[in-house]
């Protein structure tokens, strides 16, 4: 690429500041000043232009520019951080911001960068990371919604009808499912605007052709927008309903087997290698434990397990589960922290267990535990009361902890836009999780 190397003049409120062109080509074609210049970053505008004037605060472009120079963002005590957010949303710089902020996600450098204060005591329903470093936190039937820089946005009120979970479609919009209201129908599955939160429109399940009332439960996205629900209803609306992201409009439903369990779901995961959805229902939802994958093509369940018949013992009692397409296998965990693995080509196959991972000692908290998997970038992540464990490898050994005991214990935590979020029991406080910039040499 040949990149103009004449100075470029910019008079920003009325200060005059001078860069390169190679400079500016550091921002990025969907900036502002990628717009300025052709393919080969040569201006676009007049060359009898001495100076190009943009009316917006110079001090925050004197920080975004020397961000450019040196991909390190210094941020002086006089400056507000939120003004230069605003700024650099309008230049198209929010993710180099966001890049010197915090770099690329491991669990390993994970360091804590604040708490926020929930807005209700008592036990929170959920956690949801946005895509774009923010989240949601649902308990109740309120759902608070926070962009990348912690600023709230107007909650969701569900008046009244309790929150089961949440997920993002994008940065934009949020799906929430609730339980149905006895007396009142509602319930179901909605998607919202995450920044004003507005109602845009409802995911209705259809059964003889009549709209029926139902309680959805845990959602999951496929690449091709395709929505997945749990779905629970007082006629034949048990098992997973499927919908268009863009429409609404319900294309599918897997209707629940005899002696199986699908309305009840606590975990739905799309299985992007087979094309497939990983269904699990939990102990203590139910007694006993459902694991499946459900292929939509031919609807059929070509993979499941349960420990119904099996000897049950309090530590084998499983209370979360992950698929790692990468191993073919799932990853399942006690309220011992105890990993436990099956493998998915092996149809009913038992769980093999690990007490290497057991940090507890045999020994519970006196208050509830919430063990919850996640799996990103190679990465899993277990938490176990105040604590998330990170493992790491072949053999999923424990390589580092993080712990905040202010809070209470873990009930929920999700990750994404390269954070980790933990959502604590006490005041619905949560913490930020972030990894620290490399250091530039």
């Amino acid at each position: 690429m040949g990149i103009q190397k004449d100075r470029v003049k910019f008079n920003v409120g009325g200060r005059i500041f001078e860069t390169t062109a190679t400079t500016l080509a550091n921002a990025g074609r969907n900036s502002l000043f990628g717009a300025m210049f052709d393919d080969e970053w040569n201006l676009n505008s007049d060359a009898t232009i001495i100076e190009h004037f943009i009316d917006r605060n110079p001090n925050c472009f004197s920080v975004l520019l020397d961000l450019l120079r040196t991909g390190e963002l210094y941020l002086p005590q006089n400056l507000p951080e939120k003004l230069l957010y605003r700024e650099a949303l309008f230049y198209g710089l929010l993710d180099h911001v966001r890049s010197a902020k915090w770099g690329p996600f491991d669990g390993n450098r994970l360091r804590l960068a604040r708490s926020v204060m929930g807005q209700a005591p008592g036990d929170g329903t959920a956690i949801r990371a946005g895509p774009d470093g923010g989240c949601c936190v649902a308990h109740g039937s309120m759902v608070h919604v926070y962009d990348w820089m912690m600023e709230e946005h107007p909650p969701i009120n569900l008046d009244y009808q309790r929150v089961n979970d949440a997920g993002w479609i994008d940065s934009e919009n949020i799906v929430l499912s609730a339980c149905e209201r006895l007396g009142k129908g509602d319930g179901g599955m909605g998607l919202f605007s995450a920044s004003t939160g507005e109602l845009r429109y409802k995911f209705n399940v259809k059964h003889e052709n009549q709209v029926k009332s139902y309680t959805a439960g845990a959602p999951s996205f496929s690449s091709d927008y395709k929505l997945f629900s749990s779905c629970k209803g007082r006629s034949n609306e048990y098992g997973i309903g499927v919908w268009d992201q863009v429409t609404g409009k319900q294309i599918d439903f897997f209707y629940e087997p005899p002696g199986w369990s699908l309305g009840d779901a606590d975990k739905l995961q799309w299985l992007h290698g087979t094309n497939c959805l990983l269904v699990a229902t939990l102990f203590p939802r139910k007694d006993n434990c459902y694991i499946s994958l459900l292929d939509f093509r031919d609807k059929s369940m070509v993979w499941s397990w349960s420990d119904i018949g099996a000897p049950i013992t309090d530590e084998r009692r499983v209370r979360d589960a992950i698929a790692m397409e990468e191993t073919s296998s799932i990853c399942v965990v006690n309220e011992y922290e105890d990993l436990g693995f099956m493998d998915l080509r092996r149809n009913a196959g038992s769980v093999r267990w690990s007490s290497r991972s057991r940090l507890m000692k045999g020994k519970m908290p006196d208050e509830p535990c919430y063990p919850k998997l996640a799996l990103h970038d190679g990465q899993l992540f277990s938490s176990m009361n105040d604590c998330i464990s990170v493992f790491c490898g072949p053999d999923w050994v424990l390589t580092s902890r993080l712990r905040r005991s202010y809070g209470g214990s873990i009930c929920d935590f999700s990750i994404g836009g390269d954070r980790l979020f933990a959502l604590h029991s006490e005041e619905n406080v949560f913490n930020i999780w972030e990894t620290s910039p490399p250091p530039i040499i």
